[in-house]
């Protein structure tokens, strides 16, 4: 398996869907070359942030804002003429 091969792979083998024969091979790719193990790293890690970036938030909005604070963001506001 070249590396190029190895990249036409990384989906497939993210989402399970190689075959025994195929995982073999990216394996053994794997192993021996430590571009594509940076490079499946930095892949992972990407898929992680972007699904941490998506996931819904337990964030939820008071009802009533504190008068202090809207004070304090009409009193931060710049002047129009």
């Amino acid at each position: 398996m070249t590396c190029r091969d190895f990249i036409d792979f990384l989906e497939s083998y993210t989402s399970g869907a190689l075959s025994r024969k195929e995982q073999a091979l990216f394996h053994l790719h794997l192993s021996l070359c430590p571009h594509c193990t940076k490079y499946l790293d930095s892949y992972q890690k990407t898929i992680r942030i972007g699904k941490a970036v998506l996931a819904p938030t337990d964030d939820t909005v008071p009802a009533e804002v504190p008068e202090d604070l809207i004070k304090a963001i009409l009193a931060a506001r710049p002047e129009t003429a």
